[in-house]
């Protein structure tokens, strides 16, 4: 029976658990942090992205649920941990640097000025208020996503996949 699900050749005939085993053996450092992002479809959509940079981890903070059918079945392939509170999601990041993706603050730079460490995580907010308050102010960097058209900012999923990229291209492509 040919495997028709979304995966390279390699993790072709795998059953779900032994593709995860096998993406654990080379995962990156990189984690990823979402903070009650509405849109169960860009959930879905950064949990995808993360899969395809084959990051640590995924944390959900706050909201839970979300619709996997953005996720394209990815999210069998790596570590989903689900955190109620900011306090629970802190108590699991210690050694690691909290970068915020987030354009709505002061405190926010450009994104290609920043040099990232290996062990960073990148946290993502919810598409109409950003991030908390009480989660932006824990993160020990903040960078905003330069854009050159008439919309301030672009969707978080897309947000996502800019961030991720450039974290890979500066710590796995160096």
């Amino acid at each position: 029976m040919e495997d028709t699900r979304n995966l390279t050749d390699e993790y072709k005939g795998m059953s779900n658990e032994q593709v995860f085993d096998e993406l654990s053996k080379k995962r990156t450092t990189l984690e990823i942090a979402i903070e009650n992002v509405e849109h169960d479809f860009n959930i879905g959509s950064i949990v995808r992205t993360a899969n395809s940079f084959n990051v640590r981890k995924v944390h959900i903070i706050g909201k839970k649920k979300y619709n996997r059918r953005g996720a394209m079945c990815t999210d069998k392939y790596l570590e989903i941990i689900h955190h109620a509170t900011i306090n629970d999601f802190l108590k699991t990041q210690e050694g690691r640097e909290l970068v915020a993706i987030e354009n709505n603050t002061p405190r926010a730079k450009e994104l290609h000025s920043k040099s990232f460490k290996s062990n960073t995580t990148l946290i993502f907010g919810s598409e109409n208020n950003g991030i908390t308050p009480e989660l932006l102010e824990k993160a020990q960097d903040v960078r905003f996503i330069e854009s050159f058209g008439s919309t301030r900012s672009v969707n978080v999923g897309a947000a996502a996949a800019i961030a991720m990229y450039e974290w890979t291209r500066q710590v796995v492509f160096k």
